[in-house]
């Protein structure tokens, strides 16, 4: 029997089907949500933050690292019991905007707390900053959960492609700004004093105190809340059905474990969830190997990485922009497969590579004196190979919520979205693990490609059997 909010959910997904998509403002605030989260994994997670806790704040990087990859693990594994959980709460409830706000706000509280964590810290404020940037990471994943499960409202499903690739590219778009903001502007060099650009930091921030480097906590808040609005104000949101919040929750509830059993029950789904969480393991490890070669091999310093980042921004908001179309001519499969493929070359490619010599025995020689950024040519083929691995990670992470969105009924899209995040997380240690493993064994950083080619085959060999449309009808 289907319940008040489901019958809404699944008329305001047939009539969109039906008629056309949502109205461009609508759309616009949508994809603004992907702006507007973007700069807090790119500042805080990825380039800014996390280095600025490792080589600063702890007290010395391998503590740092330690604890830093400890407070990720913590983060997701409360991400793979509670995605799920709210997924289904959202579905039962209705509206997906309240929890998008409330998550985001968490996230800004989280991320503005930052500020205060100095270099050579106290032991209460490096606690300090792991659980704010534990919280701030799930508050933010969760956001986007309930970002995703608007999806199949606002479009009909020959446009889910487009619009997924069109949200990643701004985001990336959004995490390229905020950092060249960062690097150019605000985050001076601790023994010149200048940032990037080879100016004064603006505001005052002082380099000695690392105070551009902490900035991009409260900075990310601000980002967050300013270009949230339009979502807030010109995207609409599945109407209240009438039911109670504590109704909502106990029904919420009790849909997870359904929810997970018919996943198991259809075999295209199951398969995708597996598949996506071996190549997202392996995606998340690939990132973390580039700042390793780079930083090991060539001996990259703030420059080096800030350059790089900033280049792999620029490719993966064009891959994404690119892939969005590909995705509705051809289907998401598709486009999962072909960058799987090719990120398995990349990993060949980055794997032949050292510090004199590329495809793994070719001499090159030393770079020639004063010859700048990326001087010899192993560093300019690793640069090569990180801008084609930025132009394939956002088609494939549009790819993988467009198929899913493909594959599920409108009304149930947030407790799939959970399951998809959950499939993300729930081995999220494992890639680093089998890495440092395999590095011990065979006593190689070369070892830590090659488990990825494993995790881009098995991911490949699964979603080779997914449809590219629906195998669930609605509820």
């Amino acid at each position: 029997m289907h319940s008040a909010p489901d019958e809404a959910l699944a008329h305001t997904a047939a009539r969109l089907r039906a008629e056309k998509s949502a109205p461009r403002c609508a759309l616009f605030g949508w994809v603004m949500f992907d702006w507007a989260t973007q700069p807090f994994f790119t500042l805080v997670v990825t380039f800014v933050f996390g280095p600025y806790f490792v080589n600063a704040v702890a007290a010395n990087p391998v503590a740092g690292q330690s604890q830093w990859m400890l407070a990720t693990s913590a983060a997701g594994l409360s991400l793979a019991i509670l995605s799920p959980v709210l997924g289904a709460i959202a579905d039962a409830g209705g509206p997906k905007k309240p929890w998008i706000l409330a998550f985001g706000a968490l996230m800004s509280v989280a991320a503005a707390l930052l500020w205060l964590v100095p270099p050579a810290a106290t032991p209460g404020y490096v606690l300090l900053a792991l659980v704010a940037f534990a919280v701030a990471t799930v508050a933010a994943e969760l956001a986007g959960t309930f970002n995703n499960a608007m999806m199949p409202t606002l479009v009909p499903p020959h446009r889910l492609g487009r619009l997924s690739g069109a949200g990643w590219a701004t985001g990336y778009a959004g995490g390229l700004v905020s950092l060249a903001i960062v690097l150019g502007l605000l985050a001076g060099s601790p023994q010149s004093g200048l940032t990037l650009a080879g100016l004064e930091p603006l505001l005052g921030l002082d380099p000695v105190a690392r105070e551009g480097d902490r900035v991009v906590g409260p900075l990310t808040a601000l980002w967050f809340a300013l270009f949230v609005l339009p979502l807030v104000l010109f995207t609409p949101d599945v109407p209240r059905g009438g039911r109670p919040f504590g109704e909502a929750v106990r029904e919420g509830l009790s849909r997870v474990r359904g929810t997970i059993a018919e996943a198991r029950r259809t075999p295209a789904i199951a398969r995708f969830l597996l598949a996506h969480m071996a190549y997202q393991d392996g995606l998340v490890v690939l990132f973390s190997l580039g700042t390793i070669y780079g930083a090991g091999i060539f001996g990259w310093g703030t420059i080096e990485l800030g350059v790089f980042g900033i280049l792999i921004l620029v490719t993966g908001t064009l891959g994404a922009l690119a892939g969005g179309p590909i995705d509705d001519r051809i289907g998401p499969r598709a486009v999962i497969l072909g960058s799987l493929a090719i990120l398995a070359l990349v990993t060949l490619g980055v794997l032949s590579l050292g510090e004199s010599h590329v495809l793994f025995v070719v001499d090159t020689g030393p770079p020639p004196e004063g010859a700048g950024l990326y001087a010899s040519l192993p560093e300019k083929v690793f640069l090569g190979l990180g801008l084609v691995i930025g132009a394939l990670a956002g088609p494939l992470q549009a790819s993988s919520r467009s198929l899913l969105a493909r594959l599920v009924p409108a009304g149930d899209a947030g407790r799939y979205f959970g399951l998809l995040a959950l499939s993300g997380k729930l081995t999220a240690f494992l890639g680093p693990f089998l890495v440092a493993v395999a590095t011990a064994l065979f006593q190689t950083q070369a070892a830590g490609p090659v488990v990825l080619l494993a995790f881009f085959l098995v991911g490949a060999l699964l979603v080779r059997g997914v449809p590219n449309g629906r195998v669930l009808s609605a509820a």
